[in-house]
Order: C-alpha cells, then structure tokens, then sequence
C-alpha cells in the first residue's frame, strides 16, 4: 500500500478536524491514498499517472458519500450528518501549476463557507522524481499554500510507491496524424 510520508497542516487544520469531528472523514481521505497497491518502475519520469489518479478516484467513488465535480471545483467533497465538510484536491495525474488552481478552488469554497477544511493529495518528492515530467509534488504544494492559503484550515497529504514493479504505462497525448505535406 502506498506510504503517506508527509502531513503539512496550516491554519489551525488538526485542531478544526478534532473539534468538529471531521476524523473519519480525513481517515476516508488517507484510505482512499493508501489502501492499494502502488508499484512503479524507480526510473526517473518512466511512469504515467493516469492510473494513479483513477485508482484514487476509484477509491473515492467505492467509500460512497463523496461528490466529484469533474471541471471548475474542489474534486471530492463530502458532507457527514451533522453537516460538516471536507474538501480534497488531488493533484497526481496533471503538471505541477495546476495546483495553483487547486489551492484556488480551496480556498474559494473556505472563505465563502462552503467547506470546514481542505486537503491535497500530491506524491512525494521521491515518487514524484520516477513519474511524467512535471507531476507535482510536495516541495511544490507547499509553495502553492503558503503564497496563497496559508491562511486557511489545509492539509497537505503526500505519499509514495510502496514498492518496485514494471513501469506504470503513460497515457497517449497528442493524437493527432503527422502534419500535412
């Protein structure tokens, strides 16, 4: 099972968990990121990510009660009975600016009340260094908040491989024929 290596809190995030029992929520969060089996090829950028973030959205989809807005929001959300909620951005699969957007996504949903906290699910920098070129990483999530949501309840979640495999296949972009003669 993948490893969470690294938990970076800002703003008072473990205390706003404890005090408003957000804890099985965050457990959700960490099992969704580590309750599978992640082999890669330790080949600096000879693994894809789209596999990754599939499985974690998978993972998301199977616990139930998670919403995934596909374009222009927080990824997953959830809401638990008392109406307490979460928000977490996973950032695996595109180039490592994109979180700029993320943490933009985050904190429009906290400052506007929608969300009691916010997560980010990014790999490590070890794991980052043997997927595609750019994935985003701890070091760079840490930048994105602190220039942009230090002041807010966030969580930055990393985690790595948790062993040695084949290489997870790249995705195919840029499908398009040869140029025209």
């Amino acid at each position: 099972m993948p490893l969470i290596t690294a938990r970076e809190s800002y703003n008072g995030f473990d205390q706003k968990v404890l005090r408003l029992g957000l804890e099985p929520l965050l457990g959700e969060i960490e099992h969704a990121v580590a309750g599978f089996q992640l082999l890669i090829e330790e080949v600096r950028h000879a693994n894809g990510t789209k596999s990754i973030r599939e499985t974690i959205d998978g993972r998301f989809e199977s616990i139930g009660g998670w919403t995934k807005v596909v374009v222009g929001g927080v990824d997953w959300t959830k809401v638990d009975d008392a109406d307490r909620s979460i928000g977490v951005e996973v950032q695996v699969s595109g180039r490592s600016d994109l979180l700029a957007v993320d943490v933009l996504h985050l904190h429009e949903q906290l400052s506007g009340g929608l969300l009691d906290a916010g997560v980010i699910v990014v790999p490590d920098d070890t794991l980052s260094r043997f997927l595609t070129d750019r994935t985003p990483n701890l070091r760079t999530a840490i930048k994105h908040v602190e220039n942009r949501a230090r002041d807010m309840p966030v969580q930055i979640i990393a985690f790595r491989h948790d062993g040695v495999g084949d290489a997870i296949p790249k995705a195919r972009t840029n499908l398009g024929g040869s140029p025209a003669k």
